[in-house]
Parts: structure tokens; C-alpha cells; sequence
């Protein structure tokens, strides 16, 4: 048997790779398409901790000379975070029936 850990994913990050499976987004417009199951207060912390875990990529738009503001992070979910994704879904739905649906 392998030791190596197995990838973990919450809800939450389930929703942002949902959201990020039709195209890259930024940050706030996540929590706007989620339709307030995502906050603004915590997008950013989630959204870091699924780039540590290879789970989405992120860069920085790139801006007009002369524009005002600091530049967004765009966000793009990853081939092995989709792969994860669809794997905890296909778990998450084995584990929602009830025994005689098993069958």
C-alpha cells in the first residue's frame, strides 16, 4: 500500500473548480457567479490554499500603461484539480446511496 497522502477537498473548493471548469476567473467573481455560497472574506484564503495543493493556477492581469489600481489575479483550475474534483464527486455520490441502491 502507498503512503502517500490523498488529496483532500472541501465543498467549497469543489464549488470554485465547478465554477472554474467553463473559464479563469478573478477572485470576486467567483463569490458573484456562486450565488452567495462563496463570501468575499474568504475566496482569496480558499483560492490560495487550492494553488498550494495544485488544485488551480493564478496570474496577474496584465495592464494598460497608465492604468489605475492594483492589477487582479485571474484563476484557472488545473488539469489534477479537476481530476480530484471529479474523483471526491464520484465518491461523494457511491457514499449517498442507500444500501439497496448499491446493488
Amino acid at each position: 500500500m502507498n503512503d502517500a497522502r490523498l488529496p483532500s477537498m472541501s465543498l467549497t473548493e469543489a464549488l470554485i473548480l465547478d465554477l472554474l471548469r467553463a473559464r479563469d476567473r478573478y477572485g470576486l467573481e467567483l463569490v458573484e457567479a456562486s450565488a452567495g455560497r462563496l463570501k468575499r472574506g474568504s475566496i482569496y484564503v480558499t483560492l490560495a490554499r487550492m494553488e498550494t495543493k495544485g488544485f488551480v493556477e493564478s496570474w496577474q492581469e496584465d495592464r494598460p500603461p497608465g492604468a489605475i489600481g492594483l492589477p487582479r489575479r485571474l484563476y484557472r483550475a488545473t488539469d489534477y484539480g479537476l481530476k480530484v474534483h471529479d474523483a471526491y464527486q464520484l465518491l461523494r455520490e457511491a457514499l449517498a446511496l442507500k444500501p439497496a441502491e448499491a446493488r
